[in-house]
Parts: structure tokens; C-alpha cells; sequence
């Protein structure tokens, strides 16, 4: 699954740009979809991860449902083609508008996070007359074992509904007429690597599950979320691992009959597909360091500074000898940068420069700081590839 860079097409486009190989994104998701499809696994596209119009529209083609964390994203997968009954809506903080759209679209479940979201939910579907789907966030402290600011599902964190509000929460459920209890919801990180930690997640939605139908609430919907990590270091790699991470909760999670098993994925299924190509604009020697300083910043791809996310980094136009860079962005913040002593060819104004595997979060999280305009965006089949001019990554090369 190479991504090839037209080169000579790329010196022409105004920089920064997003570049997204539409082959790659297609084939992802054919094969998520028919393996998902083998064991009756439902699919719902996590749109925080990008939401891109042709993207999403792509995705919603492939027969997926939406998760969905916004009153704007439920529009969103609407507008480019998602069934709104496959629309899950989870978020610890739902406005009332928010709500009601929901219940007026008729999305397929609310994952609710709290007693107080549950009231207000039941409150304004009464107004309507109408019966609200609800599925409970459950947090089920299971550490995630992933950066603090991506994990979900300790007990410290602010998602889901803590033990201590499962009876209450029962009690409003076998009490209203216009909640319908659709199932369970869990979701305990981001950028998971470590397949294990889904074996502990299926042993404890085993319990909770359990617990629930004990009490009279039988969940139809198990619901693992998402979190599964992809290979930031080989972005000419293969697709996440799908196959063992679906065999994996066939093999240690207890579905009863008639219960359906959905996931969320979102980063795994895109983020291969993206790339940031920027420009050099200078190159300044420090004391001890040598800055590559480019016209793409923290704007762009925010996911270096906020999370000290690693992304690869490549000189698509150099081939001389191999330095050490730091690779910084024009924002008028010293975290703004894309990586430190990074390995690249000699590196001079006007090189073009691949930030690889920014396809989730990337541009979703970019923003008008500096009073910078959102950037461009081309996609593979736009631009017609000349293999003579084309680029190899470094790990191409040497494989």
C-alpha cells in the first residue's frame, strides 16, 4: 500500500496542502468493511478522526454507520450519505439543540455519559412525544496504557458512567416511557497498540454486561468503541491489524443471542491515507541544532505539539547527504514543531517536505491561529502520477 508522491505535479501547487491517496482510503475501508462483515460486526466511522466531505462520503458509500460527538458532526454524516439511524452520538457535554436534533433526525442511539444527560434526554423526547434510543457509556477502568490525554476509560476520567450511578440509572430506565435501552457503550482510548488491552476490555463488558441484564436491562447493543493504534513509524505499512483485533473479541467477549457487537473505528481507518506537504522556507543554524523551518505549522497538524505525537517525516525533493533537523512550523509558539533531529537529506529552501500519516486528526484539528487560512486539499486521483518523477520513501528504498 505505497503512497507515491507526483513530484513535478507537487512543485507547482501553492504550499501547505493536504494530500489524500484515495486508493489506499479505498482500500482500507473494502477491507475493514468485509471483515467486519464475516462475523455480523457493525462499523461506525468516528468523524472527529476527519471529516472531510469526500472522505466521509466515501466511507458512508461503503455501507458504514457514523460516530458521531457533535450536533454539527450529525449533519455532517447526514449531508454525505450516513443512515441517521446508524448515527451514534456520544459526548460527555450534549446541548439541549443537540438533543433534539437527535430525536428530530431520528439518529439510532444516544451513548449517554450521565444521570443528568439521561434526565434531560428523557425531558425533552417526552416534549416531543417520541421515544429516545439510549445506550450507556460505561466506564469501565480499563487503562489504555496510551498517552493521558487520549485515555478514556479510567475511572478519573471525565467519560461514562461510574458504578455508583448504575442503579440510579436503571431506575430511570424501567421507569420511562420515552427511553428505549438500546445497550451498552465503551470506548478506553486512543492510538491502542497493545491488542491485550481489548482482552481486558471484553472481560469486564463480559461483567458489566451481565450486571445489567441481571437488573433487567438487556443490552441488544455491545458497543467496544474504538482505539485501535496504527504503525506511525511505517507509513508505507499495512492497514491496523483488523483481522486479529475482530478475532480477538469473537474469541473473549460473551455475545447472547439476538446482542450485536459495533465499533467506531476512526484513526485506523484514515489515517495512512493523509499527508501534509509543506515547503522549506529557511534553514537556520543554531548553537547546537539546525532549524528546517517550513510554511506548514502547528495549524496544520497540531498533533506533535499537543500530544508530542511522532509523525515521519520526508524530503521529497533532496537526495544529498543525511542531517539531523529540527523541523519547525512559522507559528509564533516554540512548541510548534514537527519533529526534532530528524534525519533528513541535505535540506534547502524551496525543498518540498511530507509529513506522513496526518490522515486523522490532521485536518480536523486545524485551525485559523495567526489568522492563517485553511489550506488546500488535493486527492491522488486529481493529480496524474508520473512514476519517473515520483518519490520512494526511505523505507521503500532500503526494502
Amino acid at each position: 500500500m505505497k503512497t507515491v508522491f507526483p513530484i513535478r505535479q507537487f512543485q507547482n501547487l501553492e504550499t501547505p496542502f493536504y494530500y489524500y491517496d484515495v486508493v489506499r482510503l479505498e482500500e482500507t475501508v473494502h477491507r475493514v468493511g468485509a471483515l467486519a462483515a464475516q462475523s455480523g460486526y457493525h462499523i461506525h466511522y468516528a468523524l472527529k478522526a476527519n471529516s472531510n466531505d469526500r472522505i466521509l462520503r466515501l466511507i458512508s458509500s461503503a455501507g458504514f454507520g457514523a460516530d458521531c460527538v457533535s450536533g454539527h458532526e450529525i449533519l455532517k454524516a447526514i449531508e454525505t450519505g450516513f443512515d441517521p439511524s446508524a448515527i451514534l452520538f456520544a459526548g460527555v457535554g450534549k446541548s439541549d439543540w443537540e438533543i433534539n436534533l437527535g430525536l428530530d433526525s431520528r439518529i439510532g442511539s444516544f451513548n449517554c455519559e450521565s444521570v443528568q444527560e439521561l434526565r434531560l434526554i428523557k425531558e425533552l423526547a417526552g416534549r416531543k412525544q417520541l421515544t429516545a434510543p439510549v445506550s450507556l457509556r460505561i466506564n469501565p477502568n480499563v487503562n489504555a496504557n496510551t498517552h493521558q490525554y487520549i485515555t478514556t476509560g479510567i475511572a478519573e476520567n471525565k467519560f461514562g458512567i461510574n458504578p455508583w450511578d448504575w442503579e440510579p440509572i436503571t431506575d430511570i430506565l424501567l421507569n420511562s416511557d420515552n427511553l428505549d435501552f438500546t445497550g451498552l457503550h465503551f470506548h478506553i482510548g486512543s492510538q491502542i497498540t497493545d491488542l491485550e488491552i481489548f482482552h481486558g476490555l471484553c472481560s469486564r463488558i463480559n461483567e458489566i454486561s451481565t450486571w445489567f441484564a441481571n437488573h433487567r436491562l438487556y443490552p441488544r447493543m455491545i458497543n467496544a468503541g474504538g482505539g485501535l493504534g496504527v504503525d506511525y513509524s511505517r507509513p508505507d505499512g499495512p492497514m491496523p491489524d483488523f483481522e486479529s483485533y475482530f478475532m480477538l473479541f469473537r474469541d473473549h467477549l460473551d455475545l447472547k443471542p439476538g446482542q450485536e457487537l459495533h465499533f467506531e473505528p476512526g484513526r485506523a481507518l484514515v489515517a495512512h491515507s493523509g499527508t501534509l506537504i509543506s515547503r522549506v522556507l529557511f534553514i537556520k543554524e543554531g548553537i547546537n541544532t539546525r532549524f528546517a523551518i517550513l510554511d506548514a505549522g502547528m495549524t496544520e497538524l497540531i498533533r506533535p505539539a499537543l500530544y508530542q505525537a511522532f509523525h515521519p517525516i520526508e524530503n521529497l525533493t533532496s537526495s544529498g547527504t543525511v542531517r539531523s533537523y529540527d523541523v519547525v512550523g512559522p507559528i509564533c509558539e516554540s512548541s510548534d514543531c514537527f519533529g526534532k533531529a530528524v534525519h533528513l537529506p541535505d535540506t534547502r529552501r524551496g525543498d518540498l517536505i511530507a509529513i506522513r500519516m496526518a490522515g486523522a486528526y490532521g485536518e480536523t484539528m486545524s485551525s485559523s491561529y495567526n489568522l492563517r487560512k485553511k489550506v488546500k486539499i488535493w486527492y491522488s486521483d486529481e493529480i496524474v502520477t508520473d512514476d519517473a518523477e515520483s518519490h520512494t520513501s526511505p523505507g521503500e528504498q532500503a526494502g
